[in-house]
């Protein structure tokens, strides 16, 4: 017997609505109100989000994301910045009790992860995970030196044709992990790299390079162009085999609903976008 976990697909929703819904959904688990869930969702309007840590007015040209007109909002896990647009976000929410969780992180990552990888062998790619073996490799990690996602090589990456594809975050609060994380459609890195802020545009020119070098997204892979409602069926169906379970559709209550707008004004104050 397939263990039965819960499955919601959102849709497009704003940034405030997306980061209270993960938070709130992860309440709910912690409190036994709901199975673990994996949730689908997209953004309007398009939005840069930053990890938990990240200084906000130091690596960010708030100006020029205003300017571009995406949305700003701060995650509550961590790691770099990350442009949502023409992607499929997901998110993992599990009890760290779970006995196919692993007790580390990075354990753990690898195996909720199984979902992607098996999601882009639904859309026929060949994809497999990497390890940085070498010593210059796993420093790196420690260091990263940019602040946008997918430039740095992780523990566990998804790769595919040797490029990164996915970026994923993960944080464990009240007893539950959350992962959650991008899988790009497609990328404009131009637009992307205008938002951080570099000491000077040489730095700049070379982290693009890097970026192109390292991190690929969808359609960048093959003539054939997959649709966000082709992703949504494979990635699905991925975390069904990736995680050997079987979903059942989640409805939210009213009472369940109201605690996600109560959390969404969090997300919108500066005081949590700025937090120092």
């Amino acid at each position: 017997m397939k263990e039965t976990w819960h499955f919601i697909n959102t849709g497009q929703k704003d940034p405030f609505f997306n980061m209270a819904l993960d938070e709130a959904l992860l309440n709910f688990v912690s409190r036994g109100e709901i199975d673990p869930v994996v949730r689908f969702y997209t953004w309007d309007p398009p939005t840069l989000s930053i990890g938990y840590f990240q200084r906000l007015e130091k690596e960010i040209d708030i100006n020029k994301v205003k300017e571009k007109g995406y949305g700003l909002v701060r995650r509550q896990t961590g790691g770099r910045g990350v442009l949502h647009d023409k992607e499929l976000t997901y998110s993992v929410i599990v009890p760290e009790s779970h006995p196919e969780m692993p007790k580390t992180v990075t354990e753990a990552y690898r195996v909720i992860s199984n979902g992607l990888l098996e999601g882009f062998k639904h859309l026929g790619f060949e994809a497999y995970f990497a390890v940085p073996r070498s010593k210059e490799e796993r420093d790196k990690l420690r260091q990263p030196r940019s602040a946008v996602c997918f430039d740095a090589p992780s523990w566990y990456e998804l790769v595919v044709e040797g490029k990164k594809i996915a970026g994923s975050a993960q944080t464990r609060q009240k007893g539950v992990i959350l992962q959650h994380g991008s899988i790009l459609q497609s990328v404009d890195i131009d637009d992307l790299f205008d938002m951080f802020i570099y000491k000077n545009d040489r730095l700049k020119q070379k982290m693009k390079e890097a970026f192109v070098e390292k991190a690929v997204a969808i359609n960048d892979l093959s003539d054939k162009k997959v649709s966000l409602e082709e992703m949504e069926i494979a990635f699905k169906k991925g975390f069904e085999k990736g995680l050997n379970i079987a979903f059942k559709p989640l409805e939210l209550t009213d009472e369940q609903l109201e605690e996600v707008h109560q959390l969404e004004q969090k997300y919108r104050s500066n005081e949590f976008l700025y937090r120092k």
